[in-house]
């Protein structure tokens, strides 16, 4: 029998190779020990068409389709994941954890590339409202933070051990001067959300991670 819990949503978010995935699978395992019912996503993703959409953007060469289209390619494979997975779970009572949002499109699209690929922000802003509805929003948002060099270094070596996605490497391709920015982009975030964004220091070990996230669940919500 599980425990009576409130529906929360939940997002993880950060640079690559911040050991994001790692904790979401610690955090289900948690959660499972406590008998409360979850749903364990991604974006891009999540549904078998947004699976789909997201071999296109995660896939192939750096720049190899014009900014906008590649929103609304996100943005598409949001809106299936939103109303068949994350709207229906927490309408069940369900928590969802999912790795990326909303934010991780905000920075990587918008706050993050040169001048010329950045999107305008209230152009993203309007697409985000049309598709998940006004207000809709994660709960929590943890935010992982790690010296990009680091981070990069991590996803290689992930890449090399993970045979089942070996080519998904699209955006870890851009160059360190890319994801500093997008280092600044997610603190960004984080400074202009406190109440939603918990800072993870994600050079921590895997259990001094885990710690801190556990600790902010159990004060928020458990």
């Amino acid at each position: 029998m599980s425990q009576k819990h409130q529906p929360v949503f939940i997002t993880f978010e950060g640079g690559e190779g911040a050991g994001k995935s790692t904790q979401i699978k610690r955090i289900s395992a948690y959660l499972k020990e406590r008998n409360i019912l979850h749903t364990l996503t991604r974006e891009p993703g999540g549904t078998a068409l947004a699976e789909k959409i997201r071999d296109l953007l995660v896939k192939g060469k750096a720049d190899s389709m014009d900014p906008t289209t590649e929103y609304l390619l996100f943005s598409a494979a949001r809106r299936h994941h939103i109303e068949r997975v994350i709207k229906p779970a927490l309408a069940k009572g369900e928590w969802v954890l999912c790795d990326r949002f909303y934010d991780s499109s905000y920075v990587y699209q918008g706050l993050s590339p040169k001048k010329e690929r950045a999107l305008n922000l209230d152009f993203m802003d309007r697409v985000y409202t049309e598709i998940a509805g006004e207000g809709f929003k994660p709960d929590l948002t943890f935010i992982f933070d790690i010296d990009p060099e680091i981070g990069l270094t991590r996803a290689g070596k992930r890449s090399k051990l993970d045979a089942s996605t070996p080519e998904e490497n699209r955006f870890e391709s851009k160059g360190l001067a890319f994801h500093n920015r997008i280092r600044q982009g997610f603190l960004r975030v984080q400074a202009n959300n406190p109440d939603r964004c918990s800072l993870v220091d994600a050079t921590g070990t895997p259990d001094q991670v885990f710690h801190h996230i556990r600790m902010v669940l159990e004060d928020s919500f458990i």
